[in-house]
């Protein structure tokens, strides 16, 4: 996979890039980044990239050119015409588990990150086809975004994760929460590991599993809760015609 992340802040990403299952997808040739500094394409002798809003207003917008000139630069370079351009952005749509196996299945991503108070209308009419949000709350810029779905993706692409069931067993992956996890030592300050997971009866231990992550959905986000069950029922009736 190649993954382009346009930005006027490309150091954000030296630390983040360079560490754990990211990095290791890295060496193994998984994935490969190209960061691209918008602000390089200023004409200007500032290197000026915002500007204040039409009509006043707090804040500062990010002004078109520099953004335009830099993705039309990296597409004709890298050959991504067909490649969608996605915008971090607070009024995109929720990125969810759901999202990160799509992102995961593509060849290539370009990732425009945002900053300030947001950026000019018209480079998102122009060049952006979709929008992520990765909650409800402000952030910065786009830049810590982005990192967020660099990091959902990367880790299942085959060969980034040693052992594959791990991320396939994964909170949301199956529309529940994950199950509560232990390890040894089996007794920690008089807390003891479920007697189910220490009988050796696997059939007895995924009904725990599937249970306990039903309940803990149910307690945690009964709005995932309802989900699956409305789903499951619906499973159930095509299943009966």
């Amino acid at each position: 996979m190649e993954i382009h992340i346009v930005t006027a802040f490309p150091k954000i990403f030296d630390g983040p890039l360079n560490e754990s299952i990211v990095k290791r997808a890295v060496n193994k040739n998984l994935v490969t980044f190209y960061l691209h500094d918008f602000r390089a394409y200023c004409t200007d002798k500032h290197k000026k990239i915002d500007d204040y809003p039409y009509g006043g207003g707090p804040g500062m917008i990010l002004k078109p050119e520099p953004i335009y000139r830099c993705i039309e630069d990296v597409r004709d370079k890298y050959n991504l015409h067909r490649t969608p351009v996605t915008l971090l952005s607070p009024v995109g749509t929720v990125y969810t588990q759901k999202s990160a196996v799509e992102l995961s299945l593509r060849e290539k991503l370009i990732l425009l990150c945002g900053h300030y108070k947001g950026l000019d209308e018209r480079v998102i009419e122009q060049i952006v086809d979709e929008e992520i949000s990765i909650g409800d709350y402000i952030l910065t810029g786009g830049e810590l975004a982005a990192l967020v779905v660099i990091d959902s993706v990367v880790r299942l692409l085959p060969g980034a994760i040693g052992d594959i069931d791990s991320a396939v067993t994964d909170s949301f992956q199956t529309g529940l929460l994950d199950h509560p996890h232990y390890t040894r030592p089996e007794e920690f300050r008089n807390a003891k590991v479920p007697e189910v997971l220490l009988s050796g009866n696997h059939q007895k231990i995924e009904q725990w599993r599937a249970d306990m992550a039903l309940q803990r959905t149910k307690m945690r986000r009964i709005d995932l809760y309802n989900k699956f069950i409305q789903e499951d029922w619906n499973d159930s009736d095509r299943d009966e015609e």
